[in-house]
């Protein structure tokens, strides 16, 4: 079986917890409150919720994925839906760029990261964030849709606790929408193949999203599943 080498924390890699070890907990919660504060305070004042839409800080320019992440937003800014992006590069700038361009509201949650997260140039809304439970709320709270585009662990994540929030009634049902078929097909397959026969989700949990190619068809399902 092959090994792999173990993580070592060094001096440098410290400074990316989510506090330095000697921050009291108690101290820590103020920052926890007011980053909820800030995210309360400025998403409230949406005129509606959002689409948010998730995918990989990797996806390159040159990718088709991203050309077809920006004509989405696009359309969807165009039908008057704010988007919402963890506001950085990759899936989360052509999701941006497209509402941008569009003459839309352009959110991005940005999060503190060692590598891979900066900010892109196309939000006119910035929110920046330190912890990623908080970000999380936010991506929830004020959502009324989700698009999920090919991407690694953080979009897995953020998919699945979408998912496990609505197939327990921990929040009402709204669209999971799964955008490139030929990357969330296998895993689709898994789920009807294992998970549905084995017993560990219901069929029915099946219909807690959808798998969506086409940009019209898209904006389509969501216009007459969620109403502004």
């Amino acid at each position: 079986m092959p090994k792999f080498p173990i993580p070592r924390l060094n001096d440098e890699s410290h400074q990316y917890g989510l506090d330095h070890f000697n921050v009291g907990d108690s101290w820590r919660l103020f920052r926890i409150m007011s980053e909820f504060v800030d995210g309360f305070d400025t998403l409230s004042a949406l005129p509606h919720p959002a689409v948010s839409f998730f995918g990989s800080a990797r996806t390159t320019p040159q990718d088709p994925c991203y050309d077809l992440t920006v004509e989405i937003s696009r359309k969807l800014a165009l039908a008057g839906y704010p988007i919402l992006t963890g506001g950085g590069p990759g899936i989360m700038e052509a999701a941006n760029k497209g509402a941008f361009e569009a003459g839309g509201i352009s959110i991005g949650l940005n999060i503190t990261l060692p590598f891979e997260q900066e900010p892109n140039k196309f939000t006119n809304l910035p929110l920046d964030f330190k912890y990623f439970f908080v970000r999380k709320v936010m991506f929830i709270k004020y959502a009324m849709a989700f698009i999920c585009l090919p991407g690694g662990f953080g979009t897995l994540d953020e998919m699945f606790e979408a998912l496990t929030l609505m197939q327990t009634h921990r929040i009402k049902p709204f669209p999971v929408i799964l955008v490139c078929n030929d990357f969330w097909g296998p895993l689709v397959g898994w789920f009807k193949e294992r998970l549905v026969p084995e017993g560990n989700i219901r069929e029915e949990d099946l219909f807690l999203f959808t798998v969506l190619d086409n940009p019209d068809e898209i904006v389509s399902y969501i216009r007459k599943t969620v109403i502004l």
